[in-house]
């Protein structure tokens, strides 16, 4: 059983930067990624970006947030940040981390453990 924990999530202003948490619950030794996708009220869920535990640590990226987002892991690889810079009012939204056994992909269909969410809203 995999479980996932979100934090870091708030209310900032467009141009300011804000780090989110994802703490990973999954037993050892067990090749996994975790994404981080989000959702926007009207909107369908859209990813955002994604990385592998293996050595390679091979991330993935949204076009919409290339340079200005990026996931890493902590030492253990218990805990996966996403540092976003530069903030826009379109990156308002519910942002979620999702786990799938496996290397990383940008479809949420193949993620099988979500979280609850955190909120992100950017405001002018």
């Amino acid at each position: 059983q995999v479980q996932l924990v979100e934090s870091g999530g708030g209310l900032v202003r467009a141009g300011d930067s804000l780090r989110l948490s994802c703490a990973v619950s999954v037993r050892a030794g067990v090749s996994h990624a975790v994404g981080w996708f989000r959702q926007s009220p009207g909107k369908e869920r859209e990813f955002v970006a994604s990385i592998w535990n293996g050595n390679s640590g091979a991330d993935y990226y949204a076009d919409s947030v290339k340079g200005r987002v990026t996931i890493s892991r902590d030492h253990t690889g218990d805990t996966i940040y996403l540092q976003m810079k530069a903030l826009k009012l379109e990156d308002t939204g519910t942002y979620f981390c999702a786990a799938r056994l496996g290397r990383a992909t940008m479809d949420s269909a193949s993620y099988q453990y979500w979280g609850q969410g955190t909120q992100v809203t950017v405001s002018s």
